[in-house]
């Protein structure tokens, strides 16, 4: 093989390399959401009919590792029975002087039951800015799907944990300029 073909080859396989680091997570984020693997859970746009006797127990956990976040649920844990809609709220306040943008990440333990954890509403859908100082209330509106009671794994599974994490967003520091910009410029 000639050098200059073996140039094109090695160039080739990195551009290929590159484009499946690129589409990984992508991949692995819907693999993810259709299986409910990692804990992962789902979205739907209305309740089931179904409201069952069993009841759950969902916990509720915060954490920004990261971030000059003030970030708790308000209350602990939630009781509620499979197939009923329910409402949790978490308080976020930003403790920086800096506007930040966040997204939050969830997941659900024990993993086997994210398919059956189905969210309406949440502030995890989109990336958010969070004012310096600023306290919010984000709700979270779900219910864990009826047909928890098909899955014979899950029979003694009485609590779930519903956890969030921030984030800083990936566009962040663009947003941080323009938004201190803005800051200055009304001061």
């Amino acid at each position: 093989m000639k050098t200059s073909h073996m140039g094109f080859a090695v160039a080739g396989v990195a551009v290929l390399m590159l484009g499946a680091a690129f589409a990984s997570k992508p991949i692995y984020d819907t693999f993810c959401r259709v299986t409910g693997y990692g804990g992962t859970t789902n979205v739907a746009t209305a309740r089931p009919d179904d409201i069952l006797d069993r009841m759950m127990r969902v916990r509720l956990d915060a954490n920004a590792p990261d971030l000059p976040f003030d970030f708790k649920p308000i209350d602990r844990f939630v009781d509620i029975h499979v197939g009923d809609t329910a409402m949790v709220k978490f308080e976020l306040t930003n403790t920086s002087d800096k506007p930040i943008t966040a997204m939050a990440t969830y997941n659900v333990t024990p993993f086997k039951a994210g398919p059956y954890f189905t969210k309406l509403e949440c502030f995890c859908f989109d990336e958010q800015v969070y004012m310096p100082g600023e306290k919010v209330v984000l709700p979270v509106l779900f219910f864990i799907n009826p047909m928890i009671e098909d899955d014979h794994d899950l029979d003694s599974t009485k609590a779930i944990t519903l956890s969030y994490t921030f984030y800083k967003a990936k566009g962040d520091k663009e947003t941080l300029a323009s938004l201190s910009n803005l800051v200055s410029e009304d001061n």
